[in-house]
């Protein structure tokens, strides 16, 4: 039996001073990383931090579309709903 996954888009801020992973920027959860935009860099810092900021493990975040973009789409699994909501409200 496969788990239940949720969808939510994430909106990367790569090259933050402040890395962490909080706040709402439209409907999507704001994750900053001091990664740059650069060879994927950024958008796997973003999927590590949010994993960490859940505590997943890597694998369980899963990037669905927006490999090139700002905001992307992540599959999770779907207990971590309510921290994912608690994230965006600002922690």
């Amino acid at each position: 039996m496969q788990a239940r996954m949720i969808r939510i888009a994430i909106h990367v801020r790569p090259g933050s001073a402040k890395p962490g992973v909080g706040g709402s920027h439209g409907d999507a959860l704001v994750v900053r990383v001091r990664e740059r935009a650069v060879d994927g860099k950024a958008t796997a810092a973003a999927l590590a931090a949010l994993a960490a900021a859940l505590d997943l493990r890597t694998r369980d975040v899963q990037l669905v579309s927006g490999a090139t973009s700002r905001t992307k789409i992540v599959s999770l699994p779907d207990g971590v709903a309510d921290a994912v909501a608690r994230l965006r409200e600002g922690g």
